[in-house]
């Protein structure tokens, strides 16, 4: 039986960065991260498409919070302690150059996610953590002083123990045996299958300020919108799906998508239309695409309005005015299921964060069993804030489980 006084279970960015923080604070530890997989930090190597999204440059607690539909509010005081400046630094004394972009996304400069799992494993070879690869926990049991993890390779027992292994219904349900409750995990992050004329035959097409809502609901968003081969995606239907997890989830992913293309309401929008009508009158309406609308989205939404084919501004009614306002305003579009945005998985779901004390990500139920990442109930819209999370759990454990003493 192998004894150690921090084992992590789970290989990835909360575990390693929860093992490594904890050993630079307390060399004297000894330190295991057990991997269930035949490979660490999978997540993190095609997160970003591959770029690994490390962060995001939001450096207020309060906003950085309002990223998160599911633990805003237990994030708030550990963003004091740990976010997004502090990340930032973390990777950049260790060789780590970042960059930020234009929509605040944080990304290494070298544009791998290597960059991020090669400063890792370099930090983990220098601080001796054992890195257990193949040895999935089949149980955790607790004890006067320590806990005993059992794997098939092996018994190890641990005076703390850190579970960070994303979402992981196994690991869920040996949680609920040391009485734990958890939320049912659903997608947070997808994109919507919509087969509809009108955007059938031009994926690619990006229309840069959208309204969206889901009819019989309070869910809304706005944003660009990107149509592919299969829907619509991009930042405005990402933040739609994460904030709407749960009740998408009861619909079975099938509901009316209305989509508002201009941003404006339908009367403003009609009115504006017949000052079109008196200021261009001799141009074709299918030509000339108005409201900054690329062209072939604008085509179809007018030919979804029945207009003529070669029908000038002039030779329209009032009546096919309101027909267009409403496909540019108040478009339904029946959306059909959903698909997961690039290879990235995220999950509504996981421990529930009343059982939690965010002052050290520790268990109120057991002492010295701590939790970081998406194993608790916390997920955020696309961007680089799900990641954040796991930088400040994994961070605030550590400081924690550093500690030699018994209990916290």
């Amino acid at each position: 039986m192998k004894n150690y006084d921090v084992l992590i279970v789970g290989g990835g960015a909360a575990g390693f960065f929860s093992a490594i923080n904890t050993a630079q604070k307390n060399p004297t530890l000894k330190i295991g991260i057990l991997e269930r997989g035949s490979n660490v930090l999978s997540k993190v190597k095609i997160s970003g498409g591959g770029r690994c999204n490390v962060t995001h440059a939001e450096f207020e607690p309060k906003p950085l919070t309002l990223h998160y539909p599911r633990g805003q509010k237990e994030l708030l005081g550990p963003f004091h302690t740990f976010m997004t400046g502090d990340t930032m630094k973390w990777f950049e004394e260790r060789g780590v150059n970042l960059v930020i972009e234009a929509d605040g996304r944080v990304f290494p400069k070298s544009n791998s996610s290597q960059t991020i799992i090669d400063c890792f494993l370099s930090e983990a070879h220098k601080y001796k953590i054992d890195i257990l690869l193949n040895h999935s926990v089949q149980d955790i049991e607790p004890g006067q002083d320590q806990w005993k993890l059992t794997t098939p390779q092996q018994t190890l027992c641990t005076k703390k123990v850190m579970v960070a292994t994303g979402s992981n219904p196994k690991m869920w349900k040996l949680l609920q045996k040391l009485g734990h409750h958890t939320t049912t995990p659903v997608p947070s992050l997808f994109t919507f299958m919509i087969s509809d004329p009108r955007i059938k035959s031009i994926p690619g097409v990006v229309a840069k300020h959208v309204m969206l809502s889901v009819n019989n609901s309070s869910l809304t968003s706005s944003g660009p919108l990107l149509i592919t081969h299969t829907g619509v995606s991009a930042p405005s239907v990402l933040k739609l799906s994460a904030y709407g997890a749960l009740e998408l989830a009861k619909r079975n992913y099938n509901f009316d998508l209305k989509i508002n293309f201009i941003s404006k309401e339908l009367t403003e929008c009609v009115e504006e239309l017949g000052e079109f009508k008196k200021n261009i009158s001799k141009k074709y309406i299918r030509k000339h695409a108005l409201y900054d609308l690329p062209k072939r989205l604008w085509e179809q939404l007018v030919k979804a309005a029945e207009f003529p084919e070669n029908i000038k501004w002039a030779e329209v009614n009032h009546k096919q005015l309101q027909h267009l306002g409403l496909q540019l305003t108040s478009a339904v579009f029946k959306v059909t299921g959903k698909s997961t945005f690039k290879e990235e998985f995220v999950t509504a779901g996981g421990i529930d964060l009343k059982e939690i004390n965010f002052k050290t990500f520790e268990s109120k139920l057991h002492d010295n069993l701590f939790f970081a990442g998406e194993i608790l109930n916390i997920d955020a819209v696309t961007g680089g804030f799900n990641f954040q999370n796991a930088w400040t759990g994994g961070f605030i454990a550590a400081q924690h489980m550093s500690n030699d003493k018994k209990g916290v």
